[in-house]
């Protein structure tokens, strides 16, 4: 059987039955698997069939849960990525709602905090949400910029204009390049690429794929660059 996914009218009655009764348990363990293999491989170095393999399932199941490669991929984004982006919203909110000046320090840690919170949630994604929604971020894949834009521009929207209160110096320019880097930084810092084996001896156990080490360093860095003084 070739890479291409099977249509489920080739599948008998009772086959799709089957299929149709163990659809909650069977499409999860997909996305689970995937979202695995798309942490360690990339999006486009991982196959359907290494997904089916570690998944136990053949091809005519993602097709009958998916649709396609594609779309298992956008499904297995869009289920962290949406509660997520919903808990930064409600942290943006908690934030204003308390009626005191926001501080670039507040705004930054508000959109870390529930990230953070879910990497220690295993039945959110854990640590590996964290390193999925960064990879999402920093790979150049199509069908993910076009998906993401719709369910991301309030959260772009409300930080922005956030940002933009608390660092009306700036102006709009500048801002969105500090903006731009800053968030380039972070999402690459949770991808749990590792580099820092680079710049550590081996013999110290380091480790540059937990959450809350990354963020303990990475996050003063951040707030730093926001608010270097403006360039003469």
């Amino acid at each position: 059987m070739n890479e291409s996914l099977v249509d489920t009218e080739s599948l008998g009655r009772e086959e799709q039955d089957s299929v149709e009764v163990n659809r909650p348990d069977t499409a999860t363990r997909i996305l689970d698997v995937a979202e695995k293999l798309f942490i360690e491989h990339g999006f486009d170095a991982t196959s359907l069939r290494l997904i089916t393999q570690q998944a136990e399932v053949n091809l005519a199941a993602v097709n009958y849960h998916f649709g396609s490669k594609d779309a298992l991929l956008q499904q297995a984004v869009i289920r962290r990525l949406a509660p997520w982006n919903r808990q930064c919203i409600e942290e943006l909110d908690r934030l204003e709602a308390q009626g005191k000046p926001l501080t670039v320090e507040a705004l930054v840690y508000g959109f870390i905090r529930p990230s953070l919170a879910m990497s220690r949630d295993p039945t959110r994604g854990g640590a590996l949400f964290v390193r999925l929604l960064s990879r999402t971020f920093i790979e150049n894949h199509k069908m993910l910029r076009e998906a993401i834009p719709a369910d991301h521009s309030e959260f772009v929207k409300r930080y922005s204009r956030a940002f933009s209160k608390v660092l009306p110096e700036l102006g709009i320019e500048e801002l969105a390049w500090r903006l731009h880097f800053s968030f380039s930084l972070m999402f690459n810092a949770f991808a749990g690429n590792d580099v820092l084996k680079v710049f550590i001896k081996k013999q110290q156990i380091v480790s540059a794929r937990d959450p809350d080490i990354v963020a303990r360093h990475l996050l003063p860095y951040v707030i730093a660059g926001l608010t270097a003084p403006m360039p003469e």
